[in-house]
């Protein structure tokens, strides 16, 4: 598949065929291509939680969804998603690789950052495995864990406490589902969203 089709084609899918897993070989596409995502430093601060085995994914769904359930309408589509993957980000990772002699900003802090890059790097390796899902012909959804529901994640699957959750993505074979409410506002034009030059 051509590159701008697959940017074309890329959308969150929120209903899978749970009959068909993930093979095993795509995974580790999905995988590889996240670890080939830019960081700063090359600090590639970031981990991957893998949840195949259906006892997995049920604890995932148990810990970070309100009272364990989420059985409505969007999460009942997506928990038949055969894969889910959890991008972390370390910040320590780039705090430590910047006190580096090439780099020198030996205190550590992170008031020298102008955003924190250990979260739009993981968000990079997040993107580069939804655009191989297309590519590989499976659908795929990126979406948030509620604050409040992530010390219950993180104790259900022992996530150190330096790696921090961006999100979480479902993965599978798309079944029939709806399309977000949200899409009726439109995508907005280049032009709209674009200055060049100068912003005024």
């Amino acid at each position: 598949m051509e590159f701008a089709e697959i940017v074309r084609r890329r959308r969150m899918v929120r209903n899978y065929d749970p009959d068909r897993p993930v093979p095993p070989d795509v995974v580790e596409r999905l995988l590889d291509h996240a670890v080939r995502a830019p960081s700063a430093g090359f600090a590639q601060g970031w981990g991957f939680l893998v949840l195949e085995a259906p006892e997995d994914r049920e604890r995932f769904w148990a810990a970070t969804t309100p009272d364990g359930g989420g059985r409505d309408r969007w999460l009942a589509g997506m928990r038949r998603a055969p894969l889910i993957v959890v991008p972390h980000a370390n910040r320590s990772a780039y705090l430590e690789r910047y006190a580096e002699p090439d780099k020198g900003w030996a205190d550590r802090s992170t008031e020298r950052w102008p955003v924190p890059y250990w979260h739009v790097d993981t968000g990079f390796a997040a993107l580069l495995m939804l655009l191989t899902a297309v590519d590989e012909g499976l659908g795929a959804c990126f979406f948030g864990i509620s604050p409040q529901r992530t010390a219950a994640y993180r104790q259900a699957f022992g996530v150190p406490e330096e790696y921090q959750p961006i999100g979480a993505l479902t993965v599978g074979y798309r079944a029939p589902d709806h399309r977000s409410p949200s899409l009726r506002r439109g995508r907005r034009p280049v032009d709209e969203v674009v200055r060049r030059g100068r912003w005024s």
